[in-house]
This record gives C-alpha cells, sequence and structure tokens, in this order.
C-alpha cells in the first residue's frame, strides 16, 4: 500500500485520481436553493434524459441505415458505445498527464499503454493484410515533421487549460453546460484556422510518412511498439514507488465500488474496449477512429454559408475534403460518430443520474476552456489530428507521427499545467473537470 505522500482521495475516485462522482464537472449540479442536492428532481429529470437520448439513438440509426447505409449507422452506434465507455470509465488524457507530471501518480498512462498495446495487436496485421472483410483498410499515416510536433505541443497545452481532449469535448456533453458548448465552439473555430494555415505549415521541414509495419514488417513493428510502451509503464512506475513506496503496479489501484449502470467501469476494461471499438471503427470504415476533422468540416461548412470561400483553400481542394465539404454530415464518418459519442454520453450520464447541465461559470476558467479548446482544435489541423486520430489511432497503425504527438502534447503539457493557475485553475488529482 502506498505509506507517504499520497494525495487525499474522495471515495468515488478511480486509480487515475479521476472524480468519478463530479466527471463530468457540470454533473454535479443540480442542488437546491439551500446547496444540497435536490435528488428528487434530478431523477425525475435522468428519467425523461433517458427516454430521450435512447430514442434518439435508435432514430438516428435507423435514418443513417434508410438514408446512407446500414455500415454508416453501424458506425453511429460504434460511437454511442465510445461515449459511453468514455463517460463511466472518466476515460482521461489531459488529467493522466497532469497527474504524473504533477503528482508522479502513472497509473492512467499505463492505462493509456494497454489501450496502445492492444491496438497495435489489432492493427497492424490487419493493415498490413490490406483488407478486412472485403474492406480496403487505409493507416492513419501522417509525416513526421515539425508541423506534427507544433501542433501537439500547442494541444497539449489546450488540454491542460480546457481541461479537455478532442474527445472529451464530445463526451463532456454528458454532464452539459457552458464549458462543454465552449470548449466545441472554439475547437471548431481553432480546427477551421487551422486548415486555412495549413500550406504554410506543410510547406516545413518533414521527414515525410514512416508506417513502421510497412517498412519493416509486422513483428518488428509490433516489438518496436510493444517494448516501447513497456518502457513507459516502468517509467511511471519508477517515479511513483520512488515518491510513494509502493511495492508492486496493483498497490496503486485504490478504488473498487464499481456499478454496471451508474458507474464508474474499470478504466483497464475500458482502455480494451477502446482499442476493440476503434478496431471496429477501422473494420466498418477502412479508417481508424478521426474527431476533430469533423470539427474542421463543421467548421468550414458554417463559414462557406456564411459567405466565405472556404472551397478554394487548398485544404478543401483535395479530393477527399472537396467531396466532404459538398455531402451532407450524415455521410461524414467522423460527424457521424461523434454525433453517437455526445449521445451514447448523455445516456450514460442519464443512467448514472449524473445528467444536470450547468450554465454559469467564473469568467477565467470558462475563458481557459475557451482559449484551450481553440489551440485544441488548431494544433490538431497541423498535428493531422488530436489525441485519437494522431495519437492513439496513429501509434496503433505503426505510425512515427503518432509518438512525435505523444512527446510534444507532454511537453506542451508541462507549460499548460504552470498555466493553469493564471485560469485559476487547480492541479489537485481531485479537480472534477478532466473530461477526457
Amino acid at each position: 500500500m502506498i505509506s507517504r505522500n499520497l494525495p487525499a482521495k474522495s471515495e468515488r475516485t478511480d486509480a487515475a485520481g479521476a472524480n468519478l462522482e463530479c466527471a463530468p464537472a457540470e454533473a454535479c449540479a443540480g442542488e437546491s436553493r439551500f446547496g444540497a442536492p435536490d435528488f428528487s428532481v434530478r431523477r425525475r429529470r435522468n428519467q425523461r434524459v433517458i427516454k430521450i437520448a435512447a430514442s434518439a439513438i435508435v432514430a438516428v440509426g435507423l435514418y443513417l441505415t434508410l438514408a446512407v447505409s446500414g455500415r454508416q449507422s453501424a458506425l453511429f452506434l460504434v460511437g454511442a458505445l465510445i461515449g459511453i465507455f468514455l463517460y463511466h470509465s472518466a476515460f482521461s488524457f489531459p488529467s493522466a498527464y497532469r497527474l504524473f507530471i504533477d503528482e508522479r501518480r502513472g497509473t492512467a498512462i499505463r492505462v493509456h499503454a494497454l489501450m496502445l498495446a492492444v491496438g497495435t495487436g489489432l492493427f497492424v496485421p490487419a493493415l498490413t493484410a490490406g483488407t478486412i472483410f472485403g474492406t480496403k483498410l487505409n493507416a492513419s499515416v501522417a509525416p513526421a515533421s515539425l508541423s506534427v510536433f507544433v501542433g501537439a505541443f500547442i494541444s497539449g497545452i489546450g488540454m491542460q487549460l480546457s481541461s479537455r481532449c478532442a474527445g472529451g469535448t464530445l463526451y463532456s456533453t454528458g454532464g452539459g453546460g457552458i464549458h462543454m458548448i465552449t470548449s466545441l465552439i472554439a475547437s471548431v473555430v481553432g480546427s477551421v484556422l487551422g486548415t486555412a494555415h495549413m500550406p504554410y505549415w506543410n510547406s516545413q521541414p518533414s521527414l515525410g510518412p514512416l508506417m513502421l509495419g510497412e517498412r519493416f514488417g509486422v513483428v518488428p513493428a509490433l516489438a518496436f511498439t510493444w517494448i516501447a510502451l513497456g518502457g513507459i509503464v516502468a517509467l511511471t512506475y519508477t517515479f511513483e514507488k520512488r515518491r510513494y513506496r509502493i511495492r508492486s503496479l496493483g498497490d496503486s489501484n485504490h478504488f473498487t465500488g464499481y456499478s454496471l449502470r451508474r458507474g464508474p467501469w474499470p478504466v483497464m476494461a475500458a482502455a480494451v474496449a477502446l482499442a476493440a471499438l476503434n478496431f471496429a471503427t477501422l473494420a466498418l470504415s477502412g479508417n481508424a477512429w478521426r474527431v476533430t476533422s469533423a470539427f474542421a468540416l463543421w467548421g468550414a461548412k458554417f463559414a462557406a454559408a456564411a459567405g466565405v470561400d472556404v472551397a478554394h483553400w487548398p485544404y478543401w481542394t483535395s479530393p477527399d475534403n472537396a467531396a466532404a465539404l459538398i455531402a451532407p454530415v450524415s455521410r461524414d464518418v467522423p460527424s457521424v460518430m461523434n454525433g453517437g459519442i455526445m449521445l451514447g454520453a448523455v445516456l450514460a450520464a442519464a443512467l448514472a443520474g449524473r445528467y444536470a447541465p450547468v450554465w454559469r461559470a467564473p469568467l477565467r476558467p470558462l475563458l481557459a476552456t475557451a482559449l484551450g479548446g481553440a489551440m485544441i482544435g488548431y494544433g490538431a489541423r497541423l498535428a493531422y489530428g488530436s489525441n485519437v486520430g494522431s495519437y492513439f489511432s496513429g501509434i496503433v497503425s505503426s505510425s512515427l507521427h503518432g509518438w512525435i504527438w505523444l512527446i510534444a502534447a507532454f511537453i506542451g503539457s508541462i507549460v499548460g499545467i504552470y498555466m493553469r493557475p493564471l485560469f485559476k485553475l487547480t492541479n489537485e488529482s481531485s479537480d472534477p473537470g478532466s473530461n477526457c
């Protein structure tokens, strides 16, 4: 057991330190006028939300089946499952880095390593084969470039300021409220600005795309990835052991009060599930899970509707992007999955009895959410994806740019952590605002 210096935890914190009683942050609302939770009002509200969210998932699934394809409907349902797993497990990217940097607690980073190890074992052999069930597979590969490093660095700062990552912006809809809306709008704006500046960033130094599985073969790619992830596990455990005198990895796991309906769910199980759901996305669509490309598309469509000639921006003249700009969003896989993630998170929050949007917030934390969201959106375009499309999907595709993203985002997180007090944000493990 941990013998000293361990920060105090509430009863509903997971091994990564995330506050699950109030995850996301807005979900702890619903108080009466005297400050005590009005559970009867919250219960009735959540029952209504369960019916609405479940009906919406069914209705959208049927619409996509009839209007687009059964495959698109299946991808929407995969997104809903991702939203449920993200919410109930309080799966975190920004707080994982913050906990290790600030407190030397590495459980959440080790959870990432498990997710990446399982995902790599699924992705690399399939990508090498080229097809699965008749679907042509495309790796999440991008140039190992200065643009990726700068974009990930900016995203790292943004994640710490907004207490969210790209996926967290979506699943924090489970709590709703002003922070979620602000983060989403800012991410969309930042993504569009990123597409406008891509010609400059594409001209910066680059080694070109490097996919380890394609260059060296399946076994070397798997060996490199698993050894590197094992090294990360060992490194985090070493730092944690020195500070807290833990005897084994199991000693750093503290919370065991799991509930199927209310959550929290075991975060290790969620890591395996997210790897499997990313692979399901690959098998169904031919591409790995992505989030922020949809933000750029939504923003470009709004800008075009407002009279901005985005169709002639170099980013939107590529065949795939030009086609997406013209087509309805129901045909865009990331957009459909993002919608599923949001509805899945709302359903999970309501099932847990924690759907309670808050529409008031202090100014400085709200400014941090806006600035951080814009940085996440902008950085994601420079890095060819966010913590999902570039980091998660990139590493499991054995693309070198995924590892560059990991390193640069970690460095950016260090800067972001030191900036948080400027916006009256704490760095404590009990901070419930890390929705990612």
